[in-house]
């Protein structure tokens, strides 16, 4: 289980609710890390601008570096997990987009299909963690007839890919996840999870997250899907913690909406896991979510009453809320201002003389009157 600085749910609660409680391979442990803030690539309607040179790969597909990868390029039939949108060369339109489905593709080079050829080409060009764009011709896109189904895509069409390479995996040389055997699987998203721990003790961020997001992608949802009993809970062991240590990541580079995501994951697969709600409780309390937080922190207090470091987060929000009602009283007393003094009225004694000049006549004229009687 991913635990940081920001918070530590108590191992018995986080046990009951993580099958894989307990165990070093899912521990994250770092204290008081810091790590440079970086920003996740940024949806539009046409390709990002970039201002690096065109490297020729091939005779149709050429590529401009966007953010500098590490490590190794993968050989042939490595299999590769890539993130990317696609453009219509010279158009705004654009006719996939893996991140807005939050699913990476798997790739497996010198496999993919005819209309993928040229964005293999690319992705085999490019390291871990790397993100490019590609221009690729439409003789190793979609060809002169192009595509009228999903995606759509005109004849003859020049394209133009923003790619990432999350990572790839060189064990099963040439054999895709659908060919794995279910334990195959799970070992395999393991063991990108247990390398994904390590880049975030050595306080290397962006790896870390990718090895996560590998790991996830073995476990699809097409794949969750067809898992019952002890397979799905084998599953599970693997893919929660994933998701926890990817929010834990994300809300050390400030990305927090992301990090609800990976949170609200977790929670629909288990309602009642301490550490999603704690994470998610933070990452809303960072973006002034203030009573949705709350909740999220009075849930997981009904798990784990005793828990510090929940009490703490629901303190501060109580404290918060209190400096925010004392500012806007005085707030409100300096824009409305002192309620004026009354003042008492001078007297008037020139008034008060005619007043009883009138009164003394008016009495006279009626004695006058009386007598005469």
């Amino acid at each position: 289980m991913a635990v940081v600085e920001e918070d530590a749910a108590p191992a018995a609660a986080a046990a009951a609710s993580d099958p894989a409680a307990g165990s070093s391979d899912n521990e994250i442990t770092v204290e008081d890390a810091s790590f440079v803030h970086t920003e996740p690539p940024q949806d539009g309607s046409a390709p990002p601008v970039v201002s690096s040179g065109m490297e020729v790969l091939h005779e149709k597909v050429k590529k401009q570096v966007i953010k500098e990868g590490h490590g190794k390029r993968p050989l042939k039939f490595a299999t590769c997990f890539v993130h990317y949108r696609a453009w219509v060369h010279g158009s705004s339109h654009k006719f996939e987009d893996t991140w807005q489905e939050q699913h990476p593709i798997e790739l497996v080079l010198g496999k993919e299909k005819k209309e993928m050829s040229g964005l293999g080409i690319g992705v085999g060009n490019m390291r871990s963690g790397e993100r490019a764009l590609l221009h690729v011709g439409w003789e190793l896109g979609y060809g002169k007839e192009g595509s009228f189904s999903f995606p759509n895509v005109p004849p003859m069409a020049d394209l133009v890919y923003e790619v990432e390479l999350i990572g790839f995996d060189d064990i099963k040389e040439g054999k895709a996840r659908s060919d794995m055997t279910v334990e195959e699987r799970i070992a395999a998203a393991d063991r990108r999870k247990i390398e994904g721990n390590e880049y975030f003790k050595e306080k290397k961020l962006e790896e870390a997250m990718q090895q996560y997001e590998m790991a996830i992608a073995y476990m699809g949802d097409d794949f969750m899907f067809q898992l019952f009993g002890k397979y799905r809970d084998m599953a599970l062991a693997v893919k929660n913690p994933c998701h926890l240590n990817m929010a834990a990541c994300l809300i050390k580079l400030n990305r927090f909406n992301e990090a609800i995501v990976q949170c609200s994951i977790v929670l629909s697969e288990d309602e009642s896991n301490v550490k999603a709600l704690f994470r998610r409780g933070k990452a809303k309390s960072e973006l002034g979510q203030t009573e949705s937080a709350r909740e999220d922190f009075q849930k997981a207090k009904k798990y784990s009453p005793e828990d510090k470091e929940i009490l703490r987060e629901l303190r501060l929000l109580a404290e918060q809320d209190k400096a925010l009602y004392q500012k806007q009283k005085e707030l409100y007393k300096g824009l409305f201002g002192p309620r004026p003094e009354v003042k008492p009225k001078k007297t008037n004694y020139l008034a008060i003389f005619w007043q009883w000049l009138v009164s003394l006549i008016h009495y006279l004229v009626q004695l006058f009157k009386h007598k005469k009687e």
